[in-house]
């Protein structure tokens, strides 16, 4: 047993009360035999207390003990008087047999409630486990039923595309025609660039809902993710200039990662670009990679106004968008690439002190 501070003050109170007892045995003469009567009864406290506190082996020591200190004392004061002799020898037998049975019946107690506690914890944690089980089956009849939807949108979406796209071909067509036919002085012409330039925005919205209501499979691969995400840097630098965003990359040290560049490489342009939106009047933009035990993860933290509590877990449904000009399709596609690869993106932002959006992407088992 740990000497611990509650096992070190039951050690000094029966050691404390045989002591006293056996004190007041010795100090008091034998005259007083009604005294002495009630002293040998009190010996049965510091048993049973041995017992119930340190199960057998207590109750059997603390027993020896007191038999021991009380032997001498029936001895040589008890020595001359043979009649009250076998009643002092029959208490000491009744220690040792108090001290068995209390420490005996403790230890039994004491090894079933530790048997009830072993049960009540692993019932508990089965309960655990199976409402984790639960949680994961409700989870993935969730993942199931929005499949089954976005397989029936990917359909619909596929005929209303073409249906789509060669209207608006058309229509650019035309109004580049009359672009090219209006004097640039005119007036009309900013009319025919408006045209030309909502009919793009149109086709752009197309394809972004195309990419996320058809997903495309995950080709696997071995890709660098530094190496990514300082390309989708170059890519986006002409418009963080523009901005007046600094960015500034740290890069960690990383092994290659199994899955799919590309898609990678869209995930965190959609980021990137969500983040240098955030921050038109200036700021600055951060990109950390880091590795943990089991994933590899890059962090795009803006200083733009941040993202509300209430909106946080919105802006990850479709068509859920901040800005006049935003399709909400940027961060679900980001967040289903995400997921397609085993990792996920998580958000931390506090309205008014920015944005961290961080990418996980678990490590691969082998590398090449």
């Amino acid at each position: 047993m740990p000497l611990n501070r509650n096992t070190i003050l039951r050690l000094l109170t029966v050691a404390t009360l045989v002591l006293v007892i056996s004190a007041l045995h010795y100090l008091t003469t034998l005259q007083h035999g009604t005294a002495h009567d009630i002293y040998r009864r009190l010996y049965y406290v510091p048993i049973v207390l041995g017992g119930l506190w340190f199960t057998l082996r207590g109750g059997v020591l603390t027993a020896i003990t007191v038999s021991l200190l009380f032997l001498p004392h029936v001895l040589f004061q008890w020595g001359h008087r043979p009649v009250s002799q076998p009643e002092q020898y029959l208490e000491i037998i009744l220690y040792n047999i108090i001290g068995f049975l209390t420490g005996f019946l403790s230890g039994r107690e004491q090894e079933q409630t530790r048997r009830a506690r072993e049960v009540a914890d692993n019932l508990e944690e089965s309960y655990r486990r199976l409402r984790e089980q639960a949680d994961q089956i409700l989870e993935i009849e969730e993942q199931l039923r929005r499949a089954d939807r976005l397989s029936t949108l990917g359909e619909l979406s596929a005929g209303m595309a073409h249906e789509i796209r060669n209207p608006l071909g058309s229509i650019r067509g035309t109004a580049e025609i009359l672009k090219d036919g209006v004097d640039p002085a005119d007036p009309r012409a900013e009319f025919a660039d408006i045209l030309v330039r909502e009919v793009d925005r149109l086709n752009q919205v197309l394809e972004n809902f195309l990419r996320f209501a058809r997903q495309a499979p995950v080709e696997r691969g071995w890709f660098d993710l530094n190496l990514i995400a300082q390309e989708v840097i170059d890519l986006t630098r002409r418009q963080a200039e523009r901005n007046g965003v600094s960015v500034i990359f740290t890069p960690a040290e990383l092994p290659a990662l199994s899955g799919d560049g590309g898609q990678i490489r869209q995930a965190l342009l959609n980021l990137v670009l969500n983040a240098l939106q955030a921050m038109p009047h200036g700021g600055r933009l951060t990109v950390t990679t880091r590795r943990t035990e089991a994933t590899a993860a890059i962090a795009i933290t803006d200083t733009g106004p941040g993202i509300p509590a209430g909106q946080q877990e919105q802006i990850f449904k479709p068509f859920v968008t901040g800005r006049p000009d935003g399709t909400g399709l940027g961060l679900p596609i980001s967040q289903r690439i995400a997921a397609s690869h085993g990792g996920g993106i998580a958000l931390v932002s506090e309205s008014g002190a920015g944005a961290t959006f961080t990418l996980t992407v678990p490590l691969s088992k082998r590398s090449p």
